[in-house]
């Protein structure tokens, strides 16, 4: 159990690692182009959720996290031992809750930069605490539905 513990916990060394790099060598809103047109850094704030939405509600989003960390680490628990997918898919989404949560509680925003445009699209600027979220999420549905396969599978045997 102590690994998925330790992915957490090298996501939010990266995360954070990468959000000081960008505080102490980027100025605001500056923009650093990678792949011309696809991908830049671009240092940008966020005192909200994904897309910028409800900006500046700290307190909502301290409860929500609290919540959240505790409901992995129960999750991580109780499923984690038989179903490795699912930990690690919780380990991500432990190291990425705990990451933003840093910021929040630190700084009252969150630090993104990962600035991709997309079939024209600019897609909102995020930071790596989002991205293991992300896939921490993708990951557990995926782990749900070959769950529910073997269930279905078992029921029929």
């Amino acid at each position: 159990m102590y690994r998925y513990y330790i992915l957490a916990v090298i996501v939010i060394a990266v995360d954070q690692f990468t959000k000081y790099l960008v505080v102490k060598n980027m100025e605001l809103y500056e923009q650093i182009p990678i792949i011309d047109g696809f991908f830049s850094l671009t240092s940008h704030r966020n005192s909200g959720a994904a897309w910028g939405m409800l900006q500046g509600k700290m307190g909502f989003f301290y409860a929500i996290t609290i919540l959240v960390i505790v409901g992995v680490i129960y999750y991580l628990h109780k499923f984690g031992k038989e179903n490795r997918l699912f930990a690690f898919a919780l380990a991500l989404i432990l190291g990425g809750a705990i990451g933003n949560f840093i910021d929040r509680l630190l700084h009252q925003e969150v630090v993104d930069f990962f600035d991709f445009t997309i079939f024209g699209y600019d897609f909102p600027i995020f930071n790596i605490a989002d991205s293991a979220l992300t896939v921490g999420v993708i990951l557990v549905i995926i782990a749900t539905i070959i769950e529910e396969k073997k269930q279905k599978g078992k029921n029929k045997s």
